[in-house]
């Protein structure tokens, strides 16, 4: 299993107004009881800005882009180094990704970011992933990390994502004003029913409340992604959730993940067109083969790595639709040539494949 695990300001202070090392221990201990478990994982976290704002001793805040920006860029590589010395006891190497929402919308920076997760997921490497607040201009912002790891989650296609908060979960009503609020255990589906109850902003310590975990959850399990939302000060809180424990509120996923993804990629038009030889149309066709660069005959169009191709068998019909591993130019130079041979002809290869069987959908 891939797990996503968001982690907000309020837990990783314990509500206090400065980073709690223990609870930075236990909750780092519980992403290593995950991967001893078998597991994959990648950590979202907040945490940079009030990381600074300790280390400055405590300035008055007033909230404006310059303060928050000279605070996450003192702060990020204080919370990196405790997440990189409490790992180190428990044998875990760790990487830093800062992302900003343009990462998202570019699809070269995309892949390249996705590249550089798998890589370090691959090496048994736990990614701890913030957004770049540093640099980031506010309209290019994803503005909140709960909705960063929603993106996250469908960039890695996670099979679960854990946001761990300072609530137990959703409640049918404001626990803090209505004692007889109940729990809600599972949401099949976010409706305006439920986001009526997301309430409104989180704590002066975070920019977010239950209004944006929802948000976050209604883009993962759309995506084909479960979501947990629940209280970040339950013992082994991670690992009960991955071992399948009720514990919080779960959003019910809207279908798979390939059924998610296969529906983005018809949704999206084709930037252009390989034309397959009969082999390659069979093998795609019949036995639901990637698309190996020795099947095409040409390339039309011009397209970037990523984009939506058709692909068309011999008699001019489009037997399919995926996303090309490499651009346009690129495909037409390794178009017709072995698998082995693309590194010679490019200098270097994305993989044996021109469109992977998990990015393809027949027609």
């Amino acid at each position: 299993m891939r797990v996503v695990l968001k982690l907000g300001t309020s837990v990783l202070t314990a509500g206090t107004d400065r980073l709690h090392p223990p609870r930075l221990v236990d909750l780092v201990r519980g992403l290593a009881a995950v991967r001893e478990a078998g597991h994959e994982a990648v950590l979202v976290t907040s945490g940079a800005v009030i990381a600074g704002w300790e280390a400055l001793g405590f300035p008055p805040r007033d909230r404006t882009v310059a303060e928050k920006q000279l605070l996450a860029a003192v702060g990020q590589g204080r919370l990196m180094h405790r997440y990189a010395q409490i790992a180190d006891i428990y044998g875990m190497t760790v990487a830093q990704v800062l992302l900003t929402a343009d990462d998202f919308r570019d699809r070269t920076r995309y892949l390249n970011a996705r590249t550089t997760l798998d890589a370090c997921l691959a090496r048994g490497v736990l990614p701890i992933i913030n957004e770049n607040d540093a640099v980031a201009l506010e309209q290019l912002k994803v503005g909140d990390n709960d909705t960063l790891s929603a993106f996250v989650a469908n960039l890695v296609e996670a099979d679960l994502l854990v946001i761990l908060t300072d609530a137990p979960g959703l409640y049918t009503a404001d626990p803090r004003t209505h004692p007889d609020a109940t729990l809600i255990p599972v949401v099949p589906r976010v409706t305006p029913e439920i986001w009526a109850l997301a309430g409104g902003a989180g704590s002066h310590r975070g920019t977010g409340g239950m209004h944006t975990k929802i948000q976050a959850a209604e883009i993962a399990t759309r995506a084909g992604t479960p979501v947990v939302i629940a209280p970040g000060d339950a013992p082994d809180a991670l690992h009960r959730i991955v071992q399948g424990e009720a514990l919080g509120t779960r959003f019910v996923a809207a279908g798979s993940r390939l059924e998610a993804r296969k529906r983005w990629i018809l949704a999206e038009i084709a930037a252009g067109r390989a034309l397959l030889d009969d082999g390659a149309a069979r093998a795609v066709r019949e036995r639901g083969g990637s698309l190996l660069p020795a099947g095409i005959r040409a390339v039309e169009g011009s397209f970037a790595r990523g984009h939506t191709i058709r692909l068309l068998a011999p008699d001019g019909h489009e037997v399919a639709r995926g996303l090309s591993r490499y651009s346009s130019a690129d495909l037409s130079r390794i178009a017709g040539r072995h698998s082995r041979e693309i590194e010679d002809v490019l200098g270097f290869t994305y993989g044996p494949e021109a469109v992977h069987r998990d990015d393809l959908v027949l027609l």
